[in-house]
This record gives structure tokens, sequence and C-alpha cells, in this order.
């Protein structure tokens, strides 16, 4: 059994058919990574895998248990995590506050409760210490951080309520080449936590580097769900804008 499976996941907005019997699954401890074109259903399928949306027909299952009738909170304590392309940071506060935002250890004298900011310093460092993220100190603030760093932060706190999966939209858009290939590493050490990651990206060099599959999504619809090993570049973009498909070198 898959970690994740769908299947024929349907969903549209008035007349918008925005998934089109979307079937695809995601192994425990593998990369997936899920390409297409703007507007090929992307984002609403993570948004309905995550809880946001609800389907109009076909099953989510998650770990065995069907996803349909959850909330996302509900989906999120299941083990599934996603991190936006914004990464949702609070740009003011330091990288421990960041990593717990919302969920802040505490404790308490004389019925009053304070936050624990060591407890949270030193829990964030053993997170960023395992996630093996180039953070100098977890005492540093949020937005004077570069771009991988930020990323960094963002996985420690999905790692902090002990995924699952990780969904990553967008990781790797607008950053220098020695981010990019860190943020490449931290998802490579996902992998080898056990942790699924579903890697949203256009960028097919990232993708073709750290992912085991690789679905195309078009117009709402799978349209191509091969091992890496199996494709290339060129026929992923032939997937990806609707064009015939090269043959391969050899072919008669």
């Amino acid at each position: 059994m898959s970690l994740l499976e769908l299947v024929g996941v349907k969903k549209s907005f008035g007349a918008i058919e925005a998934l089109r019997g979307v079937t695809f699954n995601v192994e425990a401890g593998s990369v997936v990574a899920l390409v297409g074109d703007n507007g090929a259903g992307k984002s609403t399928l993570m948004k309905t895998i995550t809880g946001v949306y609800k389907p109009d027909a076909g099953e989510v299952h998650f770990d065995g248990v069907p996803l349909a009738d959850k909330d996302p909170r509900a989906i999120r304590e299941a083990g599934v995590e996603m991190i936006y392309q914004d990464l949702a940071l609070a740009k003011m506060r330091d990288v421990a506050a960041n990593i717990f935002l919302g969920r802040e250890r505490t404790w308490s004298f004389l019925g009053l409760r304070f936050i624990d900011h060591k407890a949270m310093r030193d829990e964030a460092a053993a997170m960023i210490e395992k996630l093996g993220a180039r953070v100098k100190s977890v005492s540093q603030i949020a937005g004077q951080l570069s771009g991988g760093q930020q990323q960094s932060v963002a996985i420690a706190r999905a790692l902090t309520f002990n995924p699952k999966l990780v969904i990553m939209d967008e990781p790797t858009a607008a950053l220098a080449v020695r981010e990019i290939e860190h943020v490449l590493d931290l998802i490579r050490r996902l992998k080898t936590q056990g942790i699924a990651v579903i890697l949203i990206s256009h960028r097919l060099t990232d993708v073709f580097a750290v992912a085991d599959r690789i679905v195309v999504l078009r117009q709402g619809e799978v349209i191509a769900d091969d091992p890496v090993g199996q494709t290339s570049m060129a026929a992923v973009v032939a997937h990806i804008v609707g064009a015939e498909e090269p043959a391969r070198e050899g072919a008669a």
C-alpha cells in the first residue's frame, strides 16, 4: 500500500474542470516531482490533498486512511505538511520563534504560562543540526537569512510535526546556484529519513537531480507518470506543452 493514493480525483469550479480524474500515488520515503504548466491543476491538487478543497469525486487516502472528510488541521496531524512558495515566515522574528510559531513551548508558574524561549532554542538547534541546514544560530532574524537558509527554516518547522509527507512548492525558485544545491541536499536528507516529498517545480534540472518519479499534469489530467530513469527532459517538456514526444535515441 502506498503512503498517499489518489484515485479518480475530480474538482470543478463552476464550469471549469480543474482536476479531471487524477490518479497517482506516493511511496513512503520517495521523492515524486509534480510538473506542469501554469493552470495545469497543480495548486488545486495540492489543496485537495491538504484539505483546503474537498474533491467532487474520487478518493484520497493517506497511510490507509481516507482524507475526504478531514479538515486541514486533521490532515496535518495525520502527517502531511505543505511548504508554500512564500514560506510564511515571520521575517522580524528569529529562527527558533519561526520554527515554533503558533505552537510555542511554555512553562507555568502560579497558574500563569510563560514562553520557554530556552527550550525552543535548544529544540530548534537540534532540529537544524539534524537537518544539516546551514544556519549559524537559531537566534538569527529570519529576514536577514539568505533564501536557501529561509527554506531550511521552513523545512525545519515542518519537521516539528513529524510528517510522513512534505509537499514543497517551488522550493528553489529565485535562489542562487549554491543555495539551490543546498535545498536539493535537504530534500535528499528528508528521503534518507524516510520522509516522502512531493516536489512542485518548473526547474526540470532540479527535478531530475532528486526525484524518483515525475508526474506530469496537463489541463487537470495526469499525462505521464514515469520513473526518472525511464524518461528524459525532452520527453517531460513534450508532455507539459502537449507536443509529440521525441523519439528515443536508437529507436527504429
